[in-house]
């Protein structure tokens, strides 16, 4: 019977047997290493060497393709078409009143009376004689809104009234009459008919496809003479302390032209009486079935029976009804 011994190495063999063996570890794993790369380097020679592909063009297995481009991505839409109409670009000129003139930031001149929040509003008109017009224009539509001013006043007597129908969606021009505030100074103030023109030209222009008038004093005369030879269907009119005749502007033949419901108001004693024969001849011209006469006991011409009247609220309030029962 044999029997199994067991031999103990010494420390310092067995020591040496295992470095022995970590350092054939390592020349293998170099030698694996060193495969893998040469390996490695034929496969990109040959990639290089393909014909028919660039060799700044490797082929990547996830790099997308024109074929991996869906349909709804290689049809691109147009651009939309800019239906915008083009603003008027600003003009210098030397305006009427350089003290109460500014500039708004597109440029356009506009009297200093009217808000900084409003200044955006300004544009500027040319009359058909060239006179260049400050004007505010407000809101937008088809529904257009004249607010044509007294002489002597400007921009601002109908601000109020503009900013409130523009909110109630519609569009507003309110023009400054040559030789007035912003406007061009000429030192010829009868042909403001044709500043009348040029505003509703400007309504036309942006779209308006009907026209209410308004105005005041002689802005009321020239918005009926103007109204009447323009071809926007007049809607309604109102006509504040406006004289029959002012200066060479007949607006008789005029009134009896429009039809659409009109609303004429006059103060007893304004301009020691004068003007309310003027407006009553105008009332009794008009060609309106629906016509209103108010008589307004504050003394007051123009804007500022409603501005400074003690009921100038209540006829404040009922001018703009009126213009929305009209265009609506």
């Amino acid at each position: 019977m044999f029997t199994l011994k067991t031999v103990s190495r010494p420390l310092s063999s067995r020591r040496d047997h295992e470095a022995v063996r970590r350092t054939r570890y390592r020349i293998a794993a170099l030698i694996c290493h060193t495969m893998l790369f040469l390996l490695l380097a034929a496969v990109l020679a040959g990639c290089a060497a393909a014909p028919g592909i660039p060799n700044d063009q490797p082929i990547l297995s996830d790099q997308t393709t024109n074929s991996d481009i869906t349909a709804e991505e290689e049809i691109m839409e147009p651009p939309a078409e800019d239906t915008s109409i083009p603003s008027n670009p600003p003009i210098d000129y030397e305006p009427a009143w350089p003290d109460n003139t500014v500039t708004s930031f597109s440029g356009h001149l506009v009297n200093s009376c009217v808000p900084e929040s409003l200044r955006d509003k300004a544009t500027t008109l040319t009359a058909s004689d060239g006179v260049h017009l400050s004007a505010l224009v407000m809101g937008s539509g088809t529904k257009g809104v004249l607010l044509a001013h007294e002489q002597g006043y400007n921009i601002c007597s109908f601000l109020d009234m503009g900013v409130e129908l523009a909110d109630h969606g519609y569009l507003v021009v309110i023009p400054e009459y040559r030789d007035h505030g912003a406007s061009q100074s000429t030192g010829d103030t009868q042909p403001i008919d044709l500043d009348a023109d040029a505003a509703l030209g400007e309504l036309a222009r942006l779209g308006a496809e009907r026209v209410f008038l308004a105005g005041a004093s002689c802005g009321g005369s020239t918005a009926i003479i103007a109204g009447v030879r323009q071809e926007l269907p007049i809607e309604g009119l109102i006509i504040l302390s406006s004289p029959a005749q002012c200066g060479p502007h007949d607006a008789l033949p005029g009134v009896k032209e429009i039809t659409a419901p009109s609303l004429f108001v006059f103060s007893p004693g304004d301009y020691g009486g004068s003007i309310e024969k003027e407006v009553r001849q105008l009332y009794q011209a008009s060609g309106a079935a629906d016509k209103t006469l108010i008589v307004d006991k504050s003394g007051y011409h123009g804007t500022d029976m409603y501005h400074r009247g003690e009921e100038g609220e209540e006829l404040r309030t009922g001018l703009i009804s009126f213009i929305k029962a009209a265009l609506d």
